[in-house]
Parts: C-alpha cells; sequence; structure tokens
C-alpha cells in the first residue's frame, strides 16, 4: 500500500490487488516504529495518522528472574516520534488506502486473488487474478509486477526466484489476555530457563507470545490448554486471574516462523519486497517497518523511471543493493537471539527449577551505563540507512490541511 501511494505521487499507474474484502485481519505484531511514524511526517500523513487508535511505547522491559530491566529506551532517540505505536493494521492500512485513493493514477481492487504470472519471452508482463466474489478470471497486463504478497508469496513463487532458508528453531503461540489497571505499561518480554514470553499492550488486552520448539504445537495442542495457561502462571505469576479466559485452543493461534531471503530479488518485470523477498522472525517486531523502507526505496528508485516508461533489470537490482544490507543485519540479530532462545527452550518448561537470583553480567553493566539502552532502540527503531520519501512525493503542513 504504501509503495502503491508513492508511485502514485510520481505520476505512475498503479493497481494494488488486494486479495480480500477489507483489512479486518488479526496481524499480531502491528508495530510502528519511529523510522514509519517520521515517513508518516514527511508524507503529510502525521496528523491523521494520530487520529487512528493507537498507544506509544517509549520503552521495553525484560523480566529476568533477577529482576525486571530496561533493554530498549526509544526516548534516547533524536527523533521526532522516539516511541513505538502500536496500531490495529487494518486501521493503519485503510489510513494508507484512503490516502491514496486521492491520487488520480491509484486503483485498489479488493477480492481479488493473483493466481499467476503472465509472461513473453522471458519477461513478466502482469498477472492473472480471479475476483473471490464472482470466480470470475481476469489478466492484468503491468509494465512491473511487485510481489508484496508476504512469505508465502504466489508471486515469488511463480517467478521462479529462489531464497536461502535459515533453520529457525522456534514456533510463537499467539493469544489474547485481559489487562488491567495497575498492569505493567508498554511491551515486556520474561525470560528463564525453559519459558519465553512477550506481552504487547494493547490498551484493554495484552497481545501475547509464547515461544515453543519448532514442531512443539501438536504436542502442547495434545496436553490440553492447561498446560498453556498453567505455564504462563508459572512464567509471569500476575496473568492468574486471568489466563481462565483461553477456554480451548481455539483462541491460540500458531504463528509457524521463517527466516529466509531471496538470493535475487528481481528478473525481468518483476520484484519482490518485503516478506515476499525476506521472510523474517518476530523478534524485534521489525517486519512492517522493513516492508516499509523497502517500499520507499523501490519507489524511489523506480519512480522516475516507471513514470517515463519502464525499469530495466538493472535499475530493479539497485532495490536489492539497497536493502540487502538492513535486512541481512536484522535477520543475523535474530538469528543470534534464536541460539539463545533455542538454549533456554532446551530445558522442560514443566520441570522444577531454581530462578537465578542475581541478573547477568551483561545486564549488569548495561543497568550501570542506562545510555547503552539506545543501541537496542536504535537497531530496531531505525535500523540501517532509514529511507525517507523522495522530494516528489512529499507533502507539507498547508497541503495536509487542504487534503485533510
Amino acid at each position: 500500500m504504501v509503495l502503491g501511494l508513492l508511485l502514485a505521487r510520481a505520476g505512475v499507474e498503479v493497481t494494488v490487488l488486494e486479495k480480500h474484502a477489507d483489512f479486518l485481519r488479526d496481524f499480531r505484531g502491528d508495530t510502528v516504529h519511529p523510522s514509519t511514524l517520521g515517513l508518516l511526517d514527511e508524507l503529510g500523513l502525521g496528523e491523521r495518522f494520530e487520529q487512528v487508535p493507537h498507544r506509544k511505547m517509549s520503552s521495553v522491559a525484560a523480566m529476568l528472574d533477577g529482576g525486571t530491566v530496561q533493554i530498549g529506551d526509544f526516548q534516547l532517540l533524536k527523533v521526532p516520534h522516539p516511541y513505538i505505536a502500536l496500531v490495529p493494521q487494518w486501521d493503519f492500512l485503510d489510513m494508507l488506502a484512503a490516502a491514496a485513493e486521492e491520487e488520480p493514477t491509484f486503483r485498489l481492487i479488493r477480492n481479488a486473488e493473483v493466481t499467476g504470472l503472465l509472461r513473453e519471452n522471458d519477461r513478466v508482463t502482469g498477472v492473472r487474478w480471479r475476483d473471490r466474489v464472482t470466480g470470475a478470471e481476469h489478466e492484468l497486463a503491468a509494465t512491473l509486477t511487485v510481489g508484496c504478497d508476504g512469505r508465502h508469496s504466489r508471486v515469488r513463487a511463480e517467478s521462479g526466484l529462489r531464497s536461502r532458508e535459515f533453520g529457525v528453531p522456534i514456533d510463537v503461540e499467539w493469544f489474547r489476555l485481559p489487562r488491567e489497571e495497575g498492569d505493567p505499561v508498554g511491551g515486556l518480554g520474561r525470560f528463564t530457563t525453559g519459558h519465553f514470553a512477550v506481552m504487547i499492550d494493547r490498551g484493554d488486552y495484552w497481545q501475547c507470545g509464547y515461544l515453543i520448539r519448532k514442531g512443539g504445537d501438536g504436542p502442547l495442542r495434545a496436553s490440553g490448554i492447561d498446560t498453556l495457561r498453567r505455564r504462563m502462571v508459572r512464567l509471569i505469576p500476575w496473568t492468574a486471574d486471568r489466563v481462565g479466559t483461553l477456554t480451548s485452543w481455539a483462541d491460540v493461534s500458531m504463528l509457524d516462523v521463517r527466516l529466509d531471503r531471496l538470493r535475487l530479488w528481481s528478473r525481468a518485470g518483476v520484484l519482490c519486497i518485503g516478506d515476499a523477498a525476506h521472510a523474517m522472525s518476530p523478534v524485534g517486531g521489525v517486519g512492517i517497518n522493513l516492508a516499509v523502507a523497502d517500499a520507499v526505496a523501490t519507489a524511489r528508485i523506480l519512480g522516475p523511471a516507471l513514470s517515463g516508461g519502464e525499469a530495466s533489470p538493472a535499475r530493479l537490482a539497485r532495490v536489492q543493493l539497497r536493502r540487502w544490507l538492513p535486512t541481512a543485519v536484522i535477520q543475523t540479530v535474530q538469528r543470534l537471539a534464536h541460539r539463545v532462545l533455542l538454549g533456554n527452550l532446551a530445558f522442560d518448561p514443566d520441570a522444577p527449577r531454581t530462578p537465578a537470583t542475581e541478573l547477568p553480567r551483561a545486564v549488569r553493566f548495561v543497568q550501570r551505563h542506562p545510555r547503552l539502552r539506545v543501541v537496542p532502540a536504535r537497531v530496531f527503531g531505525l535500523g540501517l540507512f532509514p529511507e525517507h520519501a523522495p522530494a516528489w512525493a512529499r507533502r507539507p503542513a498547508a497541503a495536509r490541511e487542504r487534503v485533510g
């Protein structure tokens, strides 16, 4: 949606095909980081975003056996928005779609499921898509087809682009728990031997992720929902008065964590970005923001060329050249985190244990030097090579008032 908006502002005829009738789906990790919030200001959408219901999280805490510590402080960043915004992604997408539809060259088609690619010789020339309401089959010719369709991308599969898979030792069980007065504010992670969970403050409820070993979903579900409730209480005791809201496994969805990256992101007439080019782990909650950064770089590099004709394979390759290093660095950090988590999850979470009474040495060092909390805030909040809107896509405050 971001790419469609930016290209339309370059005067490019652009069509976004959305598989569903609306955006009302549970996206789980709906975090908008400082880099993306700054981009919205550049696009003249900052005021609109403020009207979308959201929570602001300025720090991230970790609950260890030896105590609770702050591991990231976004307020140390010298940026206009030193926080993460927790926003329902459907509201975020609706806002972007409304802004894009104000551009005369933008078109959004809903209930449009891409079923294949059109080709002429070795070049992709568009897509075949099916109307999910009428069942009618359609063809859409395009100078460039961009796969923004996620980790199970049909465009990627049909294009023949090959990916490099990185082994992932974890999956995540996602569920909601009620949030009550007096609960901690913001996001927190709970670490201990055999257990790890993250809780994201959504205002009136917690979005909870409980990590399990890869392939452990089946045995866990077979043991009954009470096992998950018992483990959460053991891990975070103050959830004892609300885990009863998990009445069955229907209240829990399992995220099959994947980590991969295309060797080549493009070929003649087709390009993949976001999760279609590089599926990310939920560690750090950076997936949305990396995808947005990909879109901005793509528009900046390709917009002028597409407005005058077509983008050559060499120009398409420049998108990967720009975005490969930030992606690879974050994925490397995530892989290291997986190894640490695997060491903990290798233990039986139901086995008796003696909690550690002292914080790890590295954590104690950071506690003595609190300004070091800016490092994770910088890495995950801004990333390498933050992307900025090109001049032709920006809208000043006066334009925002006219549009609003």
